[in-house]
């Protein structure tokens, strides 16, 4: 196996509002453009995860984070010969600033708050799609598509947070 071959680790932050809704944006420029995401970004060397969580969200967005706390991993390989793992982390604004702004608009043009419900259903949604061979408004980024898949017992994990 090459090193380009290997899989690489990234780090998918839920930020919360403590009443059920988290920040998301629509991914451009890179593997999954156009699908919904949470920040995050890659596991750099010698970070911990809730390193990376306060780095790429404070990068992605200028807000700063806090709580951070480790929920769950998924293994997702991508159609374009990718392979991540990606360490789901929750997390709270904790900066002064409240609003998510496209920091990298190149990447995201803008970020806004989704109930979690909302985004569960959409991964829902697309699973079954991609399971039925058919066509779906809303696409996520294959992480989140995997977290509902491989754990469905978090559709209610925001509650009471």
């Amino acid at each position: 196996m090459s090193e380009a071959e290997r899989p690489k680790v990234g780090v998918g932050v839920v930020i919360h509002d403590g009443a059920g809704n988290i920040i998301m944006g629509e991914r451009a420029g890179s593997h999954g453009a156009g699908t919904l995401q949470c920040p995050g970004g890659h596991l750099e060397y010698g970070e911990s995860f809730a390193e990376t969580a306060a780095r790429e969200t404070l990068e992605e967005t200028g807000l700063k984070i806090g709580n951070i706390k480790f929920l769950v991993a998924t293994n997702d390989v991508f159609g374009e010969g990718k392979h991540y793992v990606t360490i789901f982390v929750t997390a709270e604004i904790t900066g002064e600033i409240k609003v998510a702004q496209p920091m990298e608009p190149h990447k995201c043009a803008k970020w806004e708050w989704i109930p979690w419900s909302q985004m569960w259903a959409w991964a829902g949604e697309q699973a079954e799609a991609e399971k039925n061979g058919t066509e779906i408004k809303k696409r996520l980024f294959l992480p989140l598509v995997n977290l509902w898949r491989e754990y469905p017992e978090l559709k209610n994990a925001l509650d009471g947070r």
